[in-house]
């Protein structure tokens, strides 16, 4: 008990009339704990009222302590703590101190079991012993008899709680952060500073279980200024970084790692809090009182205590405060941090000597408690808090019904803390009116909140079950069946569209939609089966789409999107003409190849808008995964079919045209091949029966019309380029890029820019042309007829003007069209192209707005000329400065010596290339002979086809030197540097092999070459002319250079002659087997 006392100050001391029990409590409390345990001074009362002395050495924390002028109080229990009234134990207070020498003598007895052997000793029957206790060095003497008893009752004392709770000016200080504490409350703080933990270990060891709290100055959020959080906030470095009024707390518990944190405690435990501790709400007097149901506060203290050894590191402090105290000063920053405090005294609220202050301090509560009540209707967890508020806080003291609210708001540290320093009673509600005030619309605020999520709540709520009701009433009434009933019944709807599926895929639906009916609806096998039905019943099994077989027609939608490109549009009337004597057009594979901006892509659209087709259009470029092609195993999460299944679900035709863009960029990973995947689908004589992995049925994509986009077919592994007819688009020339622009880029581009608009038929116009189509009867042939005309009058219906304050003379030039394409864009499409014009028209448009507005521009956007058409004079002031400025890099005529024009073909279109060489005169030996000699250096990031070329050309021009003239040593006594220009451009193929010769031959004869000769042609090691590539686009990049004479291999001819008659003309071509064919060109006229 004595023990008991000293932990708890909710418990007062037992006092038992037995001078045994006495002598054996006083021993067992002082060897449970160290002589520090123990205040300096302690004082027993015996039997005889007569009392001992016992004097303990001083703790380090705590100083000499005279109890003796506690108040002595007649009482067990106290059910008010925290003010410190009496209770009278419902009305068993006195009852409970009659207790005879019997019932003292049993109680000791029941007891031996727990004490120390020298309690044994001392409470044997007829023996009398004088026990010495010393504590610290000074000894005390306490004499007793066991034969002895007295009669008079004792007066135990309530030591320790509220304004009794000792003084000690020195204590250990625990910084806190988040909040202050009030006295009266119960809360917890945890430790991680491990020397801090060791010394609150110790203090509830000794049994001096008190300590001073004090919020943090510098990080009273718990939080710095870089949102971090502070790890240890008991450990400080200057004294200055907390505030100087705290609170004077005493240690209820200590829990080892995670313990009972806030979340866990009310601000005002219950008695479950305490329950759940191993006590009650009084400290534990209670349970004892009941059977010993329950467990003494240092018995809860040690059941809460004890943690897991590896997480001893950390600990959790349970503190019941007691009073304000004023730090004085630290005397150690510790850890842990010794402070020197001074208590204050318990304020008086007295109301009479004031009354004008008394009615404002009346104001003040009652507006508080009015404010608390609205916050309680708001707020369910403040309502909590409330339960315990009649038992706790007198209405009428103004100074703890300010801590109070304090203690229940979220206020911030500063403004809690500004509530613990202020002394004044008036001042303390106002602050607290403030926080209360600032929870009230908090709460009002979070109740808006819930209203409209519970509304949204509701809402659905309401929506699921008025479905629910519905469904229940449509199947009652036989309107709806369930679920499964109601996707079979949508897949047997489904397969009765579809012409003719195939026996093995109606087979596998059967069996699908058989094994689905036997699933349960929620396992994840029926999802699995509903999935796969769903894509197989999607698919068009014999829906195809009519094909056109009107020739005319189909050729007028080929031009209506595209200028030229014949090879294409012939293809695809050979296509119709052959399905109109079969009576269906079979599928194809095609791939267009040629340089980007050509219109590879966008043909496809009206190829397929010619043959009346649904079109879909996917990229493989970059694709390295076999299942976009072929589709995912169903076993795998999130499985579905490929592309190719994708599109025939997407277009709802068995025979749409499918365009598969940028096929020679495939990739290839360890997720496989797609390259070798699409060898399937793009054979005619496989994809008849093509297999998705997801659907795992033959699928007949024989009626697909196949069409492949490339840049460089190079790239296409062979296999795949080998099921493809290969269609090569040229580059435009200039003609047909004037052309393009005229008729599609600048119409377009004035569309898009507002420049020109759709024209509005008037409302009269409309209403006669819908009355007089009511009144027509349209027959089946006109009907026909309207419908074979519709791909054609789509855009025919479409009138377009300028719009409202666009000047009439508005136009771009064809000189400034001819400029652009000369000087700006000679790339070998038109998107490029395009891109210029859509910059003219843009500039236009701000320059006509910013008129109608009547706003200045500046700079560049400023129109410069008088007239709103673009020529070629002002057309760099809407595309800026040509990029561009000559056709070629050597003007003179003839060129240098060792300098000849060669023709070279990209995936841009053809360009004029120079080959140029330089002999390296070295100087002589001592000897006097010439150094060096006989050597060929090579610059112009050439590649591996081209490097080899170089040194067959300097063999072939040796050869052909030794021939013309044998007494020449020019390529003995000089080393040759070839060059070819624009470095940065990678450069490759041995197109390039008669340019070269010439070039060196060029300069060891000393002759130079005509400015206006190119040649391309690859040489062997002999001296054949060996057939090239590209002749259409070398040839525009000829005339583009003002080149008249041009020199190709003999078996280019043929492609020559196909070129158009525009291209032709004006030029001198020569055509050479050998070189010595093309030395004749070059040399012959010099």
């Amino acid at each position: 008990c004595l023990r008991l006392a000293h932990i708890s100050p909710r418990l007062d001391w037992r006092i038992f009339s037995c001078p045994a029990m006495l002598r054996g409590l006083i021993h067992s409390a002082a060897s449970s704990s160290s002589a520090a345990a123990l205040p300096r001074r302690c004082l027993l009362r015996t039997s005889g009222g007569s009392s001992s002395l016992l004097t303990a050495s001083r703790h380090p924390h705590h100083p000499t302590v005279d109890v003796s002028s506690y108040p002595i109080r007649s009482f067990f229990f106290s059910g008010k703590g925290d003010d410190g009234d009496d209770n009278n134990n419902n009305g068993k207070g006195g009852d409970g101190m009659k207790r005879d020498e019997n019932d003292a003598k049993k109680d000791d007895k029941s007891k031996k079991d727990d004490a120390d052997p020298v309690d044994a000793e001392d409470t044997k029957p007829k023996s009398s012993k004088v026990t010495k206790t010393v504590l610290g060095g000074t000894s005390s003497t306490s004499t007793s008899s066991s034969s002895s008893s007295s009669s008079d009752s004792s007066q135990p004392t309530k030591l320790g709680f509220g304004e009794e709770a000792p003084r000690y000016p020195h204590l250990l200080a625990l910084p806190i952060v988040s909040k202050p504490f009030f006295p009266g409350v119960v809360s917890t703080v945890t430790l991680t500073d491990p020397k801090t933990v060791t010394a609150i270990e110790n203090l509830s060891k000794e049994g001096t279980r008190y300590v001073a709290c004090f919020l943090r100055k510098d990080v009273p959020s718990g939080i710095t200024e870089n949102g971090l959080v502070v790890d240890t906030p008991e450990l400080i470095t200057d004294p200055s970084e907390l505030y100087s009024t705290g609170t004077f707390a005493q240690i209820m518990a200590i829990n080892q790692g995670p313990g009972i944190g806030p979340e866990h405690m009310h601000a005002h435990p219950t008695r479950q809090d305490w329950d759940r501790m191993g006590g009650d709400g009084n400290g534990g007097g209670e349970a004892n009182h009941h059977h010993g149901a329950g467990m003494t506060g240092l018995e809860a203290g040690d059941r809460f205590h004890h943690g897991d050894d590896d997480q001893a590191h950390s600990a959790t402090v349970l503190l019941s405060t007691h009073r304000r105290i004023d730090l004085l000063s630290v005397d150690n920053v510790g850890p842990p941090i010794d402070v020197t405090v001074s208590h204050w005294d318990r304020i008086v609220y007295n109301p009479a000597a004031d009354t004008q202050v008394d009615d404002t301090i009346r104001a003040l509560t009652n507006e508080v408690l009015s404010c608390i009540r609205e916050v309680a209707q708001l707020n369910p967890l403040f309502r909590d808090h409330l339960r315990f508020f009649p038992n706790r806080v007198d209405t009428s003291d103004p100074f703890r019904l300010a801590d109070f609210v304090a203690t229940v708001s979220t206020g911030s540290p500063e403004e809690l803390q500004a509530i613990l320093e202020d002394r004044d009673a008036e001042m303390r509600l106002h602050k607290a009116l403030v926080l209360i005030t600032k929870e009230k619309e908090v709460s009002k605020l979070q109740q808006e909140i819930s209203a409209k999520v519970e509304e949204k709540m509701s809402e659905a709520q309401k929506k699921y079950f008025l479905n629910e009701q519905l469904k229940s009433i449509k199947k009652e009434l036989g309107m709806e069946k369930d679920d499964k009933e109601a996707l079979l019944q949508k897949y047997r709807k489904q397969l009765m569209k579809y012409p003719a599926i195939p026996k093995e895929a109606n087979d596998v639906i059967e069996s699908e939609m058989e094994k689905m009916s036997t699933l349960e609806k929620n396992s994840t096998e029926f999802n699995v089966t509903r999935n796969y039905l769903d894509w197989l019943t999607a698919i068009p099994w014999g829906l195809v789409s009519e094909d056109t077989f009107d020739i005319d027609t189909a050729r007028k939608v080929l031009d209506r999107d595209h200028y030229g490109m014949d090879d294409v549009k012939d293809i695809i009337l050979q296509f119709i003409a052959v399905g109109k004597l079969k009576g269906k057009i079979q599928g194809k594979i095609l791939c267009l190849s040629g340089p980007p901006g050509v219109g590879k892509t966008s043909i496809a659209s009206s190829i397929a808008d010619a043959l009346g087709r649904k079109f879909y259009r996917f990229s493989v470029g970059g694709l390295s995964d076999v299942s976009e092609i072929k589709g995912h195993r169903r076993t795998y999460v999130g499985a579905m079919p490929g592309k190719m299944i994708q599109c025939l679900k997407n277009t709802g035709s068995m025979n749409p045209l499918i365009l598969i863009d940028e096929i020679d960029k495939l990739g290839r990973d360890f997720r496989g091949d797609p390259a070798s995947a699409l060898l399937e689908v793009l054979d005619p004589n496989q994809n008849s029966s093509f297999s998705d992995h997801f659907l795992d049925v033959p699928i007949d994509m024989s009626q697909v019309l196949f069409m492949c986009t490339a840049n460089d077919l190079s790239t296409i592994p062979g296999p795949l380029l080998d099921r493809m007819e290969i269609i090569q688009l040229s580059g435009y020339d200039v003609p047909e890029k004037l052309q393009i622009s005229d008729l599609y880029l600048v119409p377009k581009a004035l569309k898009e820019s507002g420049l020109l608009v759709e024209k509005v038929k008037e409302k009269v116009e409309e209403a006669v042309a819908e009355e007089e189509e009511e009144a027509k009867e349209p027959s089946v042939d006109d009907a026909d007829q309207a419908q074979e005309a519709t791909p054609e009058e789509k855009e025919e219906e479409k009138e377009f003007v300028r719009g409202d304050g666009v000047p009439e003379s508005l136009s771009i030039d064809a000189s400034a069209l001819e400029a652009l394409v000369r000087w700006y864009c000679r790339e070998a499409g038109v998107r490029n192209l395009e891109k210029h014009i859509n910059k003219i028209t843009r500039k236009l448009a701000l320059q006509i707005v910013a008129e109608m507005e009547g706003t200045e521009l500046t700079g560049k956007n400023k129109r410069k000329s008088d007239t709103w058409t673009v020529t070629e004079e002002n057309l760099d002031d809407y595309v800026g400065k040509p990029l561009f400025t000559s056709d070629r890099m050597y003007e003179k005529d003839p060129l240098p010596n060792g300098i000849v024009m060669g023709l070279a073909w990209t995936s841009m279109g053809g360009s004029a290339l120079y080959i140029e060489t330089q002999s390296i005169i070295r100087g002589k030996d001592a000897d006097g002979k010439q150094r060096g000699g006989g050597t060929l250096k090579v610059t112009g990031q050439l590649g591996d086809v081209m490097n080899e070329s170089t040194q067959i050309a300097y063999t072939v021009a040796r050869a052909r030197l030794a021939e013309k003239q044998s007494d020449n040593t020019y390529f003995d006594d000089y080393d040759i540097h070839m060059h070819v220009p624009e470095g940065a451009t990678p450069k490759d193929g041995p197109s390039a092999g008669i340019t070269m010769v010439t070039a060196m031959l060029s300069l060891a004869l000393d002759r130079p070459v005509r400015n206006d000769l190119a040649m391309t042609g690859e040489v062997s090691l002999t001296g054949k002319v060996l057939p090239v590539g590209g002749i259409k686009e070398k040839t525009m990049a000829a005339r583009r250079a003002g080149i008249k004479c041009i020199v190709f291999p003999a078996e280019n001819k043929r492609d020559f002659d196909e070129l158009p008659d525009y291209l032709k003309e004006g030029l001198d071509v020569a055509f050479a087997s050998d070189y010595a064919d093309v030395y004749d060109v070059a040399f012959g006229n010099i």
